[in-house]
């Protein structure tokens, strides 16, 4: 359990250290948009009230917030619970990446009452619309790695 906490406080960390970067240092919410690395890195600001591609934005914005808020701290709750057995490394750090990054996005509802989301990708004549942030990133990187290892990562009995 250990290990998931620390790399949960990890990804946590770099998420909010990211956000606060660009979102506040580089004034992204007041400017909303940077190019980096045209086309391929840009910094696109956009406020994500609802889950993911903003499904959901558009019911009752404040009673939405507190409901993802809640169900945020719970399924983070079920997922330490869940990998609190995962003796490896691995493990630890796909439980720590969903957790954290869950858990980045949840502060963000509660700071600014939406997810701040900034990175946008785009190539080969294709403009993405959407942005993500570090914390999107990192539970798809552990939501993905559990359902493509999970049967293989080691469990303690």
């Amino acid at each position: 359990m250990r290990r998931i906490l620390t790399m949960s406080l990890g990804i946590f960390a770099l998420d909010q250290i990211t956000k606060l970067f660009v979102v506040e240092l580089l004034d992204l919410k007041t400017r909303l948009a940077i190019d980096v690395l045209p086309p391929l890195v840009n910094f696109r600001m956009a406020w994500n009230e609802g889950i993911n591609f903003g499904l959901m934005s558009g019911l009752e914005v404040d009673a939405m917030r507190w409901f993802l808020i809640a169900v945020s701290i719970v399924i983070s709750g079920w997922v330490l619970w869940w990998g609190r057995n995962f003796s490896s490394w691995f493990g630890a750090f796909l439980i720590g990446c969903i957790v954290g990054g869950a858990l980045g996005n949840t502060v963000d509802r509660v700071v600014y009452g939406a997810v701040a989301d900034f990175l946008n990708m785009s190539c080969c004549g294709f403009r993405n619309p959407f942005s993500f942030n570090v914390a999107d990133i990192a539970i798809f990187i552990g939501a993905f790695g559990l359902v493509l290892f999970s049967e293989r990562l080691n469990r303690r009995a």
